[in-house]
């Protein structure tokens, strides 16, 4: 069936377009064809999007996309949209919000109905094509609205600008508190505060499985990072131990492949047993940013050993052969979910012979299985747990469980995979450079940092359309660039920049960031408030242009913004930049105050503000011993500058005489001490001025 149509889908470069690209459904993608076509024929568009690795959307696809008659009645009657979210993530964004409001709730697939001039009016996620759990079928849905159209299309033009309207008007925030004197005094945040945020989030914290409220349960990797900061700065034991509880009880669960490593999107239980089992490039990128944190804070080596086969994972399945990487790995093979990750117990003793009965109890493998019928890996215990509790020697049976591994992986590869999304997303590799930057430095690996700085100059080869331009495109495959990059890649990028420049110590990271940080205060700022929109000024194909603040499954670009200008500002002696991040950092504390979890990483820059800033410079002909030796250690408020003299084109730099000896500058709260001659002297300056005194 799938041969007999062919749909305008098929001369996409997106994997999720081109699954529907055979579909019976006449397919646009977003576009002047499809939007003046709705135009034209006074037709309701429907707007559908998802992703290549969403189970939900191949359910509907097969149910009621695959279904001739149901194509024929959405053919003659609408003008239909194909998005690939991860293409057009603000489309997404507007879209889903639309929906939120109309439903309360949402998801992927989401399918939106607009006005031929492309303003929402009525919305779902999943229909099935036959009344089920509480949902209309599709059919019933477009005939509905058919109806409605020919009958109260005056109702349905209101109701479309009234959600417009409300789009525009949520989307304002920041204007009226922008307006506040400049001069005007403004209330500190204080180290109460950020207990109270620790206090919200330990209220959702689940203490025995690990991370934060009931299933599904997402891997909230913000929070995570903030409870390893409060720690760091408050001794909190508590703090300490929900962070790590979490990173291990993910590492021990189902939702963390133990045969190839990585993560999956999210937990359809409270044990991290079950996941959805796509694997996303950002989940991944964000994992192995808190496995760094954790490795500093504790050196224990199971966090060093999750990062590297996290990232053998990433180089194996995920990296392209010109250094980019790929956007996932879909949930289904062979149109069922999972079945490439689950095994049953006869097949793991056929194949594990006499190891299998141990591995069998570690990796909590039975005849029942663990999940309908079927078993995924998971540890019930620690290995150290383990071992003590059956008398076994922990190396021996850690190189067995290895060995085991390896054989289920030589068989596993024999099953058909999951498919590959292989388009390259400009922001979720800038956070994947990011972190193996940063694992670069805590695990002192050099091939990670020569994997980071080829994906950089991959990046920059690949995404910038004119050359010499600061102009970047979003997403890239078989050659082509498309779509103008949204305000998420250029933060994410500038943020991959400034730990790049950590990792290498070259300073042409930190010139390239300031420019890139310059294009988007140029082209992206909100002109009524300090915030940045997620769609460049020139873009013209949406309805409203969204600010987005919230950290959800990736941070916001504002909230990774306030902290670039504040590093900038420090490293470049820029107070505008400094008083725009302060200010948007205080315009959003109200919420972020309320709700930690949904402003995470916001609320981690609250803590600095409490804790102000390290300003390191090492100045000598060791700079780079010395700077490697500081960021080998676990300081989250420092700015790190390093050269073997003073520079007058750094400020950070300037005025920072080198003696007969390396010095080391410390720089906090608008004062600075005299130079330190050892990394030992330095740490115990800043351990002293890290630690929370209260009254």
């Amino acid at each position: 069936m799938h041969s007999t149509f062919t749909n305008r889908l098929i001369n996409e470069t997106s994997p999720y377009l081109l699954q529907h690209a055979h579909n019976p459904v006449e397919w646009f993608p977003w576009g002047d064809e499809a939007l003046e076509k709705a135009k034209q024929e006074d037709k309701i568009i429907l707007v559908s999007i998802g992703y290549s690795a969403c189970h939900w959307c191949h359910v509907m696809e097969r149910e009621s996309f695959e279904n001739e008659p149901v194509a024929k009645l959405m053919n003659e009657n609408f003008v239909n949209i194909k998005v690939d979210r991860e293409e057009r993530p603000d489309l997404d964004h507007i879209y889903m919000d639309a929906v939120q409001a109309i439903a309360g709730n949402g998801g992927w697939p989401l399918n939106v109905f607009l006005t031929p001039q492309a303003k929402p009016f009525y919305g779902g996620t999943y229909f099935p094509p036959q009344k089920a759990y509480n949902r209309s079928s599709w059919t019933d849905v477009l005939n509905s609205i058919l109806q409605a159209w020919k009958e109260r299309k005056n109702e349905i033009e209101a109701q479309a600008e009234n959600l417009t309207d409300h789009l525009l008007r949520a989307n304002s925030f920041g204007a009226i508190a922008n307006t506040i004197e400049p001069n005007k005094e403004q209330e500190l945040i204080t180290i109460e505060q950020c207990d109270q945020m620790f206090t919200t989030i330990m209220k959702t914290a689940d203490t025995q499985w690990g991370g934060f409220g009931k299933s599904p349960k997402f891997p909230q990797t913000f929070t995570i990072q903030y409870l390893l900061r409060y720690h760091y700065f408050t001794e909190n034991k508590e703090a300490l131990q929900q962070a790590l509880l979490s990173i291990d009880k993910m590492l021990m669960g189902g939702i963390y492949d133990h045969i190839a490593g990585g993560l999956a999107r999210y937990s359809t239980d409270e044990e991290w047993l079950a996941p959805h089992f796509e694997k996303m490039l950002y989940d991944n990128a964000l994992l192995i940013n808190i496995l760094c944190d954790a490795y500093q804070i504790t050196a224990d080596k199971k966090y060093a050993d999750a990062i590297r086969k996290t990232i053998a994972f990433v180089e194996t399945e995920l990296m392209s052969s010109e250094g980019g990487f790929y956007a996932a790995l879909d949930a289904d093979s062979e149109g069922e979910e999972g079945k490439y990750y689950v095994w049953q117990k006869k097949e793991v003793d056929t194949i594990l012979g006499e190891d299998a009965e141990l591995f069998c109890a570690f990796f909590d493998i039975s005849e029942a299985g663990n999940w309908e019928e079927k078993n995924i890996l998971r540890n019930l215990q620690s290995i150290e747990d383990f071992t003590i509790a059956r008398g076994l020697e922990k190396e021996t049976f850690e190189k067995t469980v290895q060995q085991c591994l390896h054989k289920l992986s030589l068989q596993r590869t024999s099953r058909i995979k999951p498919s590959l999304d292989d388009k390259i997303i400009l922001g979720w590799n800038a956070l994947m450079l990011q972190s193996i930057a940063k694992a670069a430095v805590v695990l002192a690996d050099p091939t990670y940092q020569k994997i980071a700085a080829t994906n950089f100059i991959f990046l920059q080869n690949k995404f910038t359309p004119v050359e010499n331009s600061l102009q970047l495109m979003h997403t890239y495959k078989n050659g082509i660039s498309k779509y103008v990059a949204f305000l998420d890649d250029y933060a994410y990028l500038i943020a991959a920049l400034l730990q790049l420049y950590k990792t290498s110590l070259s300073e042409n990271y930190l010139l390239k960031a300031f420019d890139y940080c310059s294009y988007v205060i140029e082209n992206f700022s909100d002109e009524e408030s300090c915030f940045f929109y997620f769609t460049h000024q020139d873009q013209k194909d949406v309805i409203v242009r969204k600010k987005e603040i919230y950290d959800g499954a990736t941070p916001s670009g504002n909230s990774v913004m306030a902290e670039n200008l504040l590093q900038l500002a420090i490293i470049f002696d820029n107070a505008q930049w400094r008083d725009r991040a302060n200010q948007m950092i205080k315009i959003i504390s109200n919420s972020t105050l309320k709700y930690p979890g949904s402003f995470g990483i916001w609320a981690s820059l609250l803590l600095y503000q409490v804790m102000g800033v390290n300003e390191i410079v090492v100045i000598g002909s060791n700079y780079a011993t010395i700077s490697n030796d500081i960021l080998s250690k676990y300081v989250p408020n420092l700015v790190i500058m390093g050269s073997e003299k003073e520079q007058e084109a750094f400020p950070l730099l300037a005025a920072k005489p080198s003696g007969p000896s390396d010095n080391i500058f410390l720089c906090k709260n608008y004062s600075c001490l005299a130079p330190f001659l050892s990394t030992k002297s330095l740490f115990l300056e800043i351990e002293k001025s890290n630690k929370i005194s209260r009254n």
